[in-house]
């Protein structure tokens, strides 16, 4: 995993990451987004509704414990020997939605991302043992807090670009 120097250098690789993959979509047609082909796993709005899925409880473990609540990652109603009905979850809650409004959730995601990394300490996002959250979440390794917005952002951002681009040389 890459190990980032500052906050600058963590939104720009989102940045880069995120603005690879969501350019991806421009050539997608409405009528298409949910159409499956054969060797890739999910269809154009299941992949974005997977990210929006992550995104969004990235974003409420932290807004959760600032309020003092107690946070279950990966979530209150599944854990992490789950994710596959997570992931179920994610595509039922938002892959009935339009591209666009999937692409402008992801989008708003993201932005708030950005805020949250600027709202954070230098040793909040970068020095273990800052948020609950992040040490609850794992059970024998120890995660900073950047190391959670790697992992749902501009890793999978990576790894379903290339998803995409093949769901798109077999389907158009």
């Amino acid at each position: 995993m890459q190990v980032y120097k500052s906050k600058e250098e963590l939104k720009d690789e989102i940045k880069k990451s995120y603005s690879k993959f969501i350019l991806e979509f421009d050539d997608i047609d409405e009528a298409n987004k949910d159409l499956k082909a054969d060797g890739v796993d999910r269809s154009p709005s299941e992949n974005l509704a997977y990210h929006v899925g992550w995104t969004t409880l990235l974003l409420k473990w932290d807004r959760d414990e600032l309020q003092g609540l107690d946070v279950k990652t990966p979530s209150d109603k599944f854990k992490w020997n789950q994710l596959h009905d997570l992931y179920q979850y994610f595509t039922d809650t938002y892959a009935s939605l339009s591209l666009k409004e999937l692409r402008s959730l992801l989008d708003k995601n993201v932005q708030d991302i950005y805020k949250m990394i600027d709202a954070m300490t230098y040793e909040e996002l970068f020095m273990p043992h800052k948020r609950k959250w992040a040490d609850n979440a794992t059970k024998t390794a120890t995660w900073e807090v950047y190391k959670f917005i790697h992992v749902n952002t501009v890793a999978p951002f990576a790894t379903f670009r290339t998803k995409i681009r093949k769901w798109k040389k077999i389907m158009l």
